[in-house]
């Protein structure tokens, strides 16, 4: 019998500075990018929080703390590289990944093929096994009035 586990993610972060955003490994325009450690990819951020929760192996910060400036500017596909390892030394593989992007201000569907083959690659998976969508909260709370952005995932692995 398969033994198959599942684990969630999520990342927010404040849009600030200068563009771009980058969204599963990809550079989008944007007059702002966003605040936070590494490249601020708030989409493979909680894609590695997804995958580590799935073999419980606590969580990104546990490896890269947001305090220590060696991250700063860090390439997050890089990071979800790490994770992807993380799985593999559990002695499990990864079945499928979902991701939901919240946010007003970035549109997603020009960019949804190109952050699925980037996250599929780092993920070391095929396309079909990685799913991006996008939503907004028509306007509601802290990602509704364009302050930030949001991104749910979940991981599936199996041994």
């Amino acid at each position: 019998m398969a033994d198959v586990r599942t684990g969630i993610g999520f990342d927010a972060h404040r849009f600030g500075g200068d563009g771009p955003v980058i969204l599963g490994g990809v550079s989008i325009d944007h007059p702002t990018g966003v605040i936070g450690t590494s490249d601020g990819d708030v989409a493979s951020h909680a894609i590695c929080d997804a995958l580590l929760g799935a073999v419980a192996a606590g969580d990104l910060g546990s490896y890269f703390p947001s305090a220590d400036p060696a991250w700063e500017g860090a390439d997050s596909l890089e990071l979800l590289r790490f994770c992807v390892e993380r799985v593999a030394d559990s002695g499990y593989t990864i079945s499928s990944v979902d991701v939901t992007i919240i946010v007003e201000t970035v549109r997603i569907e020009p960019h949804r093929v190109l952050m699925r083959e980037r996250l599929a690659g780092a993920l070391g998976v095929e396309i079909g096994r990685v799913s991006v969508k996008a939503t907004t909260t028509d306007g509601l709370g802290w990602v509704g009035e364009g302050a930030g952005i949001a991104v749910q995932a979940i991981a599936t692995v199996q041994r």
